[in-house]
């Protein structure tokens, strides 16, 4: 192009100047090249239109001249240049825009779609406790009517979220959960786990809230309690049984033998001293019933993860070392989750106690596998065992609590066809061991009529 124009002005009149043709190439030059070239392309200009136009050149007139070319070609590539860029920029931060605003319109779609959908009761509400939006599970959790939840004052449901505090004075910030009392709207109450958040807005406080119906969890809480509750005091009565049958056996004895004194055979006082015994010896005639009325199959796997949970948290801050030597695939057993979760619980304590004094606490446990049956063994440093052969006798004289710990775990075990012993360990080995046998679920049909054939047949 600037060829073309140098031509033009070399055969055109020299009466006619050309020169402002070359802000054309400076203008194509502006949107593609950078600013040195431009520079460049401005002098070349600059150079051309002095070379063919009608003016002769002195240092007095050119010079100012060839500076005002120049000066009129650059600047005007570079202003050009510098609005091509910055519009090249402003398409960037618009597709950028644009892109984060598609972004963030999905998101808030995936999230609004996620608080509609969720089978949680989710909600928001004002500084003056009032509702402002709810999700479709609201309604039905509090059994209002369609469309009304939203606009209700928030104590007529939840009357412990209009006290919190935040809410009120739009100050601290909350992030909590709670468990409380719920009201419905047909004026039933319901057990309420509440996680919550306080937050500030441009017009002012507001709590979002996600409520969870946890009465059935309390109910079976409650029944589970009941169940151990029985289990532990019919094992309880049972071990009182039996030692007040040793005591009745004693003294039936010794009446026996006062029978044969003839003066006491007409004794009213000693009828009646033998009918008591006879009464108390049926009392204490209970005995335990190794029944698995609660027993199920139970994932071993799943409910050693649980108890590392459960354990795990106390013995790290006691700075007791966990050592888990658990193999994968470990088959269901035949068991009472609760009550095999209290006689593990009931172990590690012991281990727990047993460690207090121990420079390095450890307590390991492994899991053993055979044909019908796993082990597993609970084993700690501490300082063992003085009577291996008291362990599991009630009402220990040298116990910390009552003597029934190890007793109730092995009658617990016993329930369910399973067992509990204790290990010896090597003499050079410091500690105790404790093995907690149960008896592998059945998997197959077969597998059941053997275990009541095998139950029928005991």
């Amino acid at each position: 192009m600037m060829a073309l124009i140098a031509f033009a002005d070399w055969r055109v009149d020299a009466d006619v100047p050309l020169g402002f043709l070359y802000l054309l190439p400076m203008l194509v030059a502006a949107g593609t090249f950078g600013p040195a070239p431009i520079v460049l392309l401005a002098a070349l200009s600059t150079a051309l239109t002095e070379a063919f136009d009608s003016f002769g050149w002195t240092p007095a007139s050119g010079i100012p001249r060839d500076v005002l070319y120049f000066a009129a070609f650059a600047g005007f590539g570079l202003f050009v240049h510098e609005i091509a860029s910055r519009r090249r920029l402003s398409a960037v931060h618009l597709d950028q825009l644009e892109t984060e605003i598609n972004a963030r319109r999905g998101v808030e779609e995936q999230l609004e779609n996620l608080i509609r959908s969720s089978p949680v009761a989710i909600f928001t509400a004002d500084g003056e406790g009032r509702i402002l939006k709810a999700n479709d599970a609201a309604e039905p959790l509090f059994l209002t009517a369609a469309g009304a939840f939203a606009g209700e004052q928030i104590h007529h449901y939840l009357p412990a979220l209009a006290s919190v505090p935040a809410l009120a004075a739009g100050k601290r910030l909350f992030r909590t959960v709670m468990q409380c009392k719920g009201h419905r709207a047909n004026g039933s109450i319901f057990l309420a786990d509440v996680w919550f958040s306080t937050y500030q807005t441009s017009v002012g406080p507001r709590l979002a809230a996600m409520v969870v119906d946890a009465s059935e969890n309390l109910r079976d809480r409650e029944e589970m309690g009941l169940h151990q509750l029985l289990s532990g005091s019919r094992i309880l009565v049972g071990a009182i049984s039996h030692e007040i049958r040793n005591i009745c056996g004693a003294i039936a004895v010794v009446h026996q033998n006062l029978l044969r004194c003839e003066h006491l055979i007409e004794n009213r006082d000693f009828e009646a001293l033998g009918t008591l015994v006879l009464a108390l010896e049926r009392i204490a005639s209970m005995e335990l019933r190794q029944t698995a009325d609660m027993a199920v199959s139970v994932d071993l796997q799943s409910f050693l993860e649980e108890l590392r949970i459960v354990i795990e948290p106390a013995l790290l801050d006691a700075e007791v070392v966990m050592r888990w030597e658990i193999p994968v695939g470990l088959p269901a057993v035949w068991a009472d989750r609760q009550s095999l979760m209290q006689v593990f619980l009931n172990l590690v304590k012991n281990s727990e106690r047993a460690l207090h004094a121990q420079p390095q606490p450890r307590i390991s446990i492994r899991a053993e596998i055979e044909a019908h049956r796993v082990l597993i063994s609970i084993i700690d440093n501490g300082s063992g065992v003085s009577s291996p052969d008291l362990l599991f006798r009630p009402f220990q004289p040298n116990s910390k609590a009552t003597g029934l710990g190890l007793y109730l775990s092995r009658a617990l075990m016993r329930s369910f066809r399973g067992d509990l012993h204790y290990l010896a360990l090597p003499q050079d080995t410091a500690g105790a061991a404790f093995v907690v046998e149960l008896a592998r679920a059945p998997s197959s049909e077969n597998d059941i009529y053997d275990e009541q054939s095998q139950a029928a047949a005991g």
